[in-house]
């Protein structure tokens, strides 16, 4: 054969090489998230965040190719486990993202854990992983889960509220939930109620409220869940004479674009607003509107934070991502401007970060939204990482 051909086969061949060396280097990521369903919305978003942040960064995040390997959990733990074991097993993922329901994380975390393999919850950090139970490989980028709990609560004692009944969902989230209200609120509470994930009817519930005409009811309802109950709410006129107040979720975008007025005047404590005036979270706002026409949710938000912190960690892997421990560390010394500011994990892998007041209004467009309007809380640390053994703070 000519030396010619024999080179013109070689550089073929190198090329060929080249090219599967770069087709396994593609980072995949397992998203396990609640895409049907009452809750539906919040997988929806989820996936919204990131398709965004990977449609701004040509498929992939730090310049690192991006696969998302994406399952339905339907809010069913073990649902959330199987399909952990199958994106292990059969995907051969890197890592985990995108999980909202904290009984679904307990679930499916220990199978990544099994594995050595990094599982970011997209927004829960239950108690179980945030102190003595705390685990190099688990992180959040959401929040501790008590925490936007523990900022309302701040802020009722402060206000001087007196009469407040609680109605959450009986969840890990809804208990943790629960924790931080008492851990912050220093009076006894009107009522506390756990509802079922999925109710949708909550005339019971209503009727005990009417009898205690408690000063203000907080509410953990997000989703379907919270438009139920809050159009019903209005229906039997209890708006005027118990106020709704909670946090983020019970009042984000897909409630608000639901209940309408319904929600107008109603506080609730969050770590994200799409009014924040950081560089990050204007140009994911814009970004957000121009590809959804719609404002994005807090779901979104963290989704694209998420997308933001692997932007700054994959490029330091120097494509070794079979190493989850190393780059379990890597996550752990993450530091990137996310759309809530300068980011950054506390020693057991919970954000360190401030928590606002947002009020449900009528923006200038017409739209029913929410603003912020006080800050309650600033580089605010959960009550359980004095018992995480990890590393120190980063």
């Amino acid at each position: 054969m000519p030396a010619s051909r024999l080179a013109l086969l070689a550089f073929a061949c190198l090329c060929l090489s080249a090219g599967q060396a770069a087709a396994q280097q593609k980072f995949k990521i397992g998203v396990i998230s609640t895409m049907s369903g009452p809750a539906g919305a919040f997988g929806t978003e989820t996936m919204a965040g990131l398709n965004l942040a990977l449609k701004r960064g040509n498929g992939a995040f730090g310049g690192v190719p991006v696969e998302l390997v994406t399952g339905d959990d339907q809010v069913r733990p073990e649902l959330g486990k199987q399909l952990a074991e199958k994106m292990i097993m059969q995907d051969k993922v890197n890592m985990f993202a995108g999980t909202i329901f904290g009984q679904v994380v307990l679930a499916a975390a220990p199978v990544a854990f099994a594995a050595k393999v990094p599982f970011v919850a997209g927004v829960p950090g239950p108690s179980e992983y945030s102190g003595a139970g705390c685990n190099r490989l688990f992180f959040s980028t959401g929040y501790q889960t008590d925490g936007p709990h523990e900022a309302m609560a701040k802020y009722l004692t402060a206000k001087k509220f007196k009469n407040v009944y609680v109605m959450v969902l009986n969840t890990v989230s809804g208990r943790d939930a629960v924790a931080g209200i008492k851990r912050f609120y220093s009076e006894p509470l009107a009522g506390e109620v756990y509802v079922t994930v999925n109710q949708i009817d909550y005339s019971t519930e209503i009727a005990a409220i009417q009898a205690k005409k408690p000063e203000a009811v907080y509410i953990f309802l997000p989703g379907g869940m919270g438009i139920n109950f809050i159009k019903q709410y209005k229906l039997a006129g209890l708006s005027k004479i118990s106020p709704l107040i909670g946090f983020s979720f019970a009042f984000e975008e897909d409630v608000l674009r639901a209940v309408g007025d319904a929600a107008l005047g109603s506080l609730n404590s969050s770590n994200w607003a799409n009014d924040m005036p950081n560089a990050e979270n204007k140009a994911f706002v814009a970004a957000f509107e121009a590809e959804y026409k719609r404002l994005p949710s807090q779901y979104a938000a963290f989704a694209y934070d998420f997308a933001l912190m692997m932007g700054s960690v994959l490029p330091t892997m120097k494509g070794n991502f079979s190493d989850g421990e190393a780059l379990a560390a890597a996550i752990s010394k993450a530091r990137f401007k996310s759309t809530r500011g300068d980011f950054r994990f506390n020693r057991n892998h919970m954000p360190i970060q401030d928590w606002v007041l947002r009020a449900v209004v009528r923006d200038d467009k017409g739209r029913i939204t929410n603003r912020t309007v006080d800050r309650i809380m600033s580089a605010h640390q959960d009550a359980y990482v004095k018992d995480c053994k990890l590393g120190a703070a980063q």
